[in-house]
C-alpha cells in the first residue's frame, strides 16, 4: 500500500506504530479519533502526526501538551446512514465528530491558540448511497465558510462498498462517486481562492476481496430439519456476521478433490459457546441456512472477502489463539502471520 501511494488514517497509538514500523512517514499518517489516550498523544507529539480532532476537548488537549501541528476537524453534520445501525456515524446519537453547530466555536478557539484548520473532514457511516452522499455534498458546502481561506483539503470520508454476494453490481459507481466530489472541490475552490485537495478513505474496498477465511469442516450434525456444518473458526476469526449479520460468499473444497455435485441447505457455524457464533445469520441475529455442496468432516470452508474487519476485529475470546495467516503471491505461499501459540496467549497474564 505504501509503495502505491496510499497513506494511512490511524485511530490507535498502536495502528501509528504499525504505520511507522511498515515505513511510513510522520507526514504520510493522520491520526483521527474522537479522544487522545496517553499513548497515541505522546505518539503524536513525538512524530508530528497531523491530527483530526473529533471532539472540542481534543484541541485544548493538544495545546496543553504543547503540540503545534495543522488541524483537521471531523465535523457530525446532524444526520448518519450506513448498511447497519452499527456503523451510522452521523447525528445526535453518535459519538464521532464535532457537532455542525459547534464548528464556528472551535474554528474561532483553534486560530486563538495558534493552530491551522486546513481540512474539513465528513463521514456519515459505511456502505452510504448517493442520496445520503448528495447531503454530505451540500453539509460541506455549507462548513466550508466556517473554516475560510485556510481550507487545504476536503475528506470525504470512506464507506466504499464492495458486493459481498456474488453475481450482484456493486452499488457504488466510483466514476459517479468522483465526479460527485470532485465538482463539489472545484466550486469550494472557487469559493476560498485557491486549489483545494480531495481526500478519501476507501480502505475496505481496496481490501476486503484480498482475503479469505479458510475453515475445516469438523461436525455435520441434524437438528431437527436443520442440518449444519460446524467448522473450527469462529467470530474470533471473523465477526461481521455475528455484529452486522453480514453476509460473506461461502465455497467447499472437498477433501477428495470432488464432491457429489448435490447441493443442500445448511447452517454454517462456529465452537464458541455463543449462539451468535454463526456465519450464515441476518441483521438482528436471524439465523437462516444457505445452499451449499453437500461436504463431510475434513472438507474445507472457505468465507470469502474477508480482508476488511477480519484479521483486524480478530480476538482470543474463549481462550481461543489467533489465526496465522499465508499470503498468495506470484505462485506461492509465505507465512506472513504465525499461528499464536498457548504460551503467547499466556505471556501477560501474572
Amino acid at each position: 500500500m505504501r509503495g502505491l501511494g496510499v497513506e494511512v488514517d490511524a485511530v490507535s497509538a498502536g495502528e501509528i506504530v504499525r504505520a511507522l514500523k511498515a515505513g511510513f512517514s510522520s507526514s504520510c499518517i493522520k491520526y483521527t479519533a474522537d479522544i487522545f489516550d496517553r499513548d497515541a498523544l505522546a505518539l503524536v507529539k513525538e512524530h508530528s502526526i497531523p491530527v483530526n480532532i473529533g471532539s472540542p476537548g481534543m484541541l485544548e488537549q493538544l495545546h496543553e501538551a504543547g503540540i503545534k501541528i495543522p488541524l483537521t476537524i471531523r465535523v457530525n453534520p446532524g444526520f448518519g446512514h450506513g448498511h447497519s445501525k452499527k456503523v451510522n456515524t452521523g447525528g445526535n446519537l453518535s459519538k464521532h465528530g464535532v457537532w455542525h453547530g459547534e464548528l464556528e466555536a472551535l474554528a474561532q478557539k483553534a486560530e486563538q491558540l495558534g493552530f491551522a484548520v486546513e481540512c474539513l473532514h465528513m463521514h456519515i457511516g459505511s456502505g452510504s448511497d448517493f442520496e445520503h452522499l448528495s447531503q454530505v455534498v451540500s453539509a460541506m458546502e455549507r462548513l466550508v465558510p466556517v473554516i475560510g481561506k485556510g481550507l487545504k483539503t476536503i475528506s470525504v470520508g470512506g464507506g466504499l462498498p464492495i458486493s459481498y454476494k456474488r453475481g450482484e453490481q456493486n452499488n457504488m459507481d466510483l466514476e459517479k462517486y468522483y465526479d460527485m466530489w470532485n465538482n463539489a472541490r472545484k466550486r469550494i475552490s472557487n469559493s476560498v481562492g485557491h486549489n483545494v485537495q480531495l481526500e478519501v478513505e476507501p480502505g475496505r474496498y481496496l481490501v476486503a476481496e484480498s482475503c479469505v477465511l479458510a475453515a475445516e469442516i469438523r461436525i455435520v450434525k441434524k437438528m431437527d430439519n436443520n442440518l449444519f456444518y460446524l467448522v473450527d473458526a469462529g467470530f474470533t476469526d471473523l465477526v461481521r456476521p455475528a455484529f452486522y449479520g453480514a453476509y460473506h460468499h461461502i465455497s467447499i473444497i472437498h477433501k477428495n478433490g470432488n464432491g457429489t455435485g448435490e447441493e443442500v441447505e445448511a447452517i454454517v457455524a462456529g465452537p464458541l459457546c455463543e449462539s451468535c457464533d454463526v456465519f450464515t445469520q441476518e441483521d438482528g441475529g436471524v439465523v437462516v441456512s444457505r445452499k451449499l455442496p453437500l461436504a463431510q468432516v475434513g472438507d474445507l470452508l472457505v468465507i470469502h472477502d474477508a480482508g476488511a474487519y477480519g484479521s483486524a476485529m480478530s480476538s482470543n475470546y474463549n481462550s481461543r489463539l489467533l489465526a496465522p495467516e499465508i499470503l498468495w503471491e506470484k505462485g506461492k505461499f509465505t507465512q506472513i502471520r504465525k499461528r499464536q501459540t498457548f504460551e503467547q496467549m499466556l505471556e501477560n497474564e501474572i
